[in-house]
């Protein structure tokens, strides 16, 4: 079931849903609309010839409250709001419709599990032939809030915790190619 604003504040006046820090203008109807933060990492091309799944990836680490994002060109940002999800509701992350019609999509692999602590990060994608500017503390996505049928086991997976946009940290998982080389069977 998707969490209606009146739901949504209530959770979050009796402290079992946390946002923060959250100002009236940010919750709609279903939804509660977060704002960019003023940290940005963009991948580093000419660090390496190319993106491996089994290392870390190489990025520019930016702090500044105005970003010019190219063309075509992918940036990771934060959400200024902290977010602490409980145990029993889950989060999609969405673009908000106005952003997306200038071309800028918006995407967090769409998911955030129950549990969740920290700042969301944004994979941010210039679909444009100009270039799109951004300015921290503009409203730039959204959260919908789902309830659970029950109370889950909590996220304690890597990016839990993160404070400012966090790069991939696929390297750190341990896929079924991986499995075999280090002799981990089911």
């Amino acid at each position: 079931m998707i969490l209606s604003r009146e739901t949504i504040q209530k959770q979050i006046r009796d402290k079992k849903l946390i946002l923060e820090p959250i100002v009236s203008a940010q919750f709609q109807p279903a939804s509660v609309d977060l704002r960019l933060g003023d940290h940005f990492l963009q991948l580093d091309e000419y660090a390496s010839p190319s993106i491996s799944l089994e290392k870390p990836a190489v990025y520019k680490d930016i702090c500044k409250d105005r970003i010019l994002i190219p063309p075509n060109a992918f940036v990771l940002g934060t959400t200024m709001e902290y977010v602490r999800l409980p145990n029993d509701i889950t989060a999609f992350v969405e673009g908000r419709s106005s952003i997306g019609r200038l071309g800028l999509f918006i995407q967090n692999a769409g998911w955030v599990d129950p549990g969740f602590k920290g700042h969301i990060t944004l994979e941010l994608y210039n679909a444009n032939r100009v270039p799109i500017e951004l300015i921290s503390g503009r409203r730039i996505c959204q959260l919908v809030f789902a309830s659970l049928d029950q109370e889950s086991t909590p996220y304690t997976g890597k990016y839990n915790g993160q404070e400012k946009s966090t790069g991939s940290k696929i390297y750190q998982d341990i896929d079924t190619q991986s499995r075999e080389k280090f002799g981990i069977f089911d």
